[in-house]
């Protein structure tokens, strides 16, 4: 007798590209600084946003933002490496499901005229989390894409 077996594929993970016209310290400031992190932060208005950073592996961050319809959202975890300037990756967890955890990783890539930054955000519960996700994460892009070009044009 054959046996079903269910299968749950994992979901897919959420990708970006930016190449940024600042040194890679710049771009790391900005996800690393609470103070940076307050100015682009989230999808909705930025300068509604707090953050708090132990930035060490094993160390915590909390960053309490307003979402694109307005609601405030709070997101923990812990960075599990912290190369700076280079590679930061740590967990990422909604304080309304701290049992769905996921992770987000970014590499920095000093280039000529600038950074390259590459994010990774995967291990989504499933395909709707990561499809919430990726709308989040371009709108907060955008936000960090306008404080970077920003800076560029000021350096």
């Amino acid at each position: 007798m054959e046996r079903a077996i269910p299968h749950q594929e994992a979901a897919a993970e959420v990708r970006i590209s930016r190449n940024y016209g600042v040194e890679p310290e710049k771009v790391w400031r900005a996800w690393t600084d609470p103070q940076a992190l307050s100015q682009w932060f989230g999808a909705g208005t930025p300068a509604a946003t707090t953050a708090e950073v132990d930035l060490r592996v094993g160390g915590r961050y909390r960053i309490a933002f307003r979402g694109a319809s307005g609601d405030m959202n709070e997101v923990a975890g812990t960075y599990q490496e912290v190369v700076p300037n280079s590679r930061l990756v740590f967990t990422w967890a909604f304080k309304s499901t701290p049992e769905r955890v996921s992770r987000v990783s970014i590499e920095l890539q000093q280039r000529a005229g600038g950074t390259e930054l590459r994010f990774v955000h995967d291990r989504f519960y499933d395909e709707a989390a990561r499809v919430g996700h990726e709308r989040g994460w371009q709108l907060g892009f955008a936000h960090l894409d306008a404080m970077l070009e920003c800076a560029a044009q000021h350096a």
